[in-house]
């Protein structure tokens, strides 16, 4: 069996890197801002889409156009993800990653001041790409520079891209837009993190060798079909529910031409002897089924971050300052507890899939504890729910995130991090779009069994208590909450069981201090 610390080297199947550099202060620091990039790209991607009305009414553009931006941001950052590592690779970690963060930060400055719509478009598409490219340079430089003792520490911290972020980005887009009232903020929050992130990566991460020879190797039909196939699947997903779905020519030509185009990029990259993402890999137990097991998971917690907030401002009519709490009781404790899940699987008793199948148990209860909601529920109503998804969250992430590194190479970290990141993006992509098909199919048959039921009492109801249809329709979102919570749970819940089919990967030995 192998660990993080021991594992098998592939000759011809990896990206070779120079040696790691010694631990130190100057190491931690560079590292320290790849992380922070992460996340930043994370929250500008979140917070940019909740803060869109706000940005539309100022900028007077319509709810599609509003919706658009946010869906080239989207389609951007995806398609940067499987590419972004092999990137990394060839021009250098350091020169790439602060490459990306300048592209970054300037679109972030000029978003507000763009001229027109259009502008705004290419400024968010771009800046969606290098954001995108951000986050799987994370896992890639964690597993490259931290030592055994602490290597599962990496995990932990990757995995505030799918706890953290999107949890504070409610809080985030309520502070700028509610808080200080100016909506420029959602893009301009970027300038001092960015700025951070700049000095940090360029004092901390080491200069590789620039290797431009790689070029003539690279999988150039890859490179064409795989980005552009993910973008497209990435318009559908988000764009379907406006168009009516296949009903739609541009939903089916995007869904039947991303589809093509991502079959044409899987047989070039399995084939080629310089992929940009291995699916060799896929025949190791952790990962064929662990990566499917890994998609739903993150599609159910995706769901259990939107629901409340939907019953809370289509309900409740809340504003995001006011639904602030849900997301933070989730996201703050994930900067220790993140950390206490990676000690956790250091534990030579522990194994790391009971790790994974006790969290997903801890999100199907608070699914459970949520399907009583009514549409009385307040912010503290939740807040037992919340917990358990608070504890829950980090175990069962940072556990699948150590099953499936734990059987990898060192010098294929660059590979895990495209299959991971894409595969979570897209899991992102796909449980919002679940939710929302959930509670529009949903509340639409319960608002139309309940108005068909007043309708027998008599044609004068709706006249005589004009506020009927108002609570009707509460009602019919409120059930329909409840529904999505069952079967978000019920996934949850089925997952765990099968998360123990999976191969164990024993803890990383710890070298001892020797006396002397």
């Amino acid at each position: 069996m192998t660990t993080i610390a021991h594992a098998p080297h592939h000759v011809g199947s990896t990206i070779p890197h120079p040696p790691q550099p010694v631990w130190n202060v100057r190491v931690a620091t560079g590292l320290g801002g790849v992380l922070i990039a992460a996340m930043m790209s994370g929250l500008n991607n979140r917070v940019g889409a909740l803060a869109l009305v706000d940005i539309a009414g100022a900028r007077g553009f319509s709810a599609d156009d509003a919706h658009f931006l946010g869906t080239v941001y989207a389609a951007a950052e995806l398609a940067a993800m499987p590419i972004a590592a092999w990137c990394a690779g060839t021009f250098s970690l350091r020169r790439f990653h602060m490459g990306i963060t300048i592209v970054f930060l300037i679109c972030g400055l000029l978003l507000p001041c763009a001229p027109s719509y259009g502008w705004m478009i290419a400024l968010r598409a771009l800046q969606g790409f290098a954001g995108g490219a951000m986050i799987p340079l994370l896992m890639s430089a964690a597993l490259r520079f931290l030592p055994p003792p602490i290597k599962l520490h990496g995990l932990g911290l990757y995995s505030l891209t799918a706890t953290f972020s999107p949890n504070v980005a409610l809080w985030l887009a309520a502070a700028w837009t509610d808080g200080l009232g100016d909506w420029r903020f959602t893009y301009w929050e970027v300038f001092p993190v960015a700025l951070f992130v700049l000095c940090a990566v360029s004092w901390g991460i080491p200069q590789d060798p620039v290797r431009t020879e790689r070029l003539r190797e690279m999988d150039l039909p890859g490179l064409l079909t795989g980005p552009a196939g993910l973008a497209l699947l990435a318009y559908a997903l988000e764009e379907g529910e406006r168009l009516a779905w296949f009903r739609s020519p541009h939903i089916t030509g995007a869904f039947i031409a991303g589809g093509g185009l991502i079959a044409a990029f899987l047989i070039s990259e399995w084939f080629h002897h310089q992929p940009f993402v291995k699916l060799q890999l896929l025949e190791r137990r952790n990962f064929g089924l662990g990566f499917p097991l890994f998609v739903v998971m993150l599609i159910v917690i995706i769901a259990t971050a939107v629901l409340p907030a939907v019953l809370l401002g289509e309900v409740q009519h809340f504003r995001p300052l006011q639904m602030a709490p849900i997301g933070l009781i989730i996201a703050l404790p994930q900067l220790i507890l993140a950390p206490l899940a990676s000690a956790l699987l250091y534990q030579r008793w522990m194994d790391a899939r009971w790790a994974m199948a006790v969290g997903l148990l801890l999100i199907a209860l608070s699914c459970w504890l949520c399907s009583g909601v009514t549409s009385e529920w307040m912010v503290r109503q939740f807040w037992f729910a919340q917990l358990c998804q608070m504890i829950g969250q980090p175990l069962a992430v940072v556990s699948f995130l150590y099953l499936a590194v734990g059987i990898c190479a060192p010098m294929e970290g660059p590979f895990v991090s495209g299959f991971v990141n894409t595969l979570k993006t897209l899991s992102s992509i796909c449980g919002a779009v679940f939710v929302e098909r959930l509670l529009v199919v949903g509340g639409s048959a319960h608002l139309r069994g309940m108005t068909d039921r007043a309708g027998r009492l008599g044609e004068t109801t709706a006249a005589s208590d004009p506020g009927l249809l108002e609570r009707f329709t509460h009602q019919a979102t409120t059930l329909a909450v409840v529904d999505s919570y069952r079967i978000v749970g019920l996934l949850a819940l089925l997952l765990a069981p099968l998360t123990l089919l999976l191969t164990r990967v024993p803890p990383p030995e710890v070298p001892r201090p020797t006396k002397d």
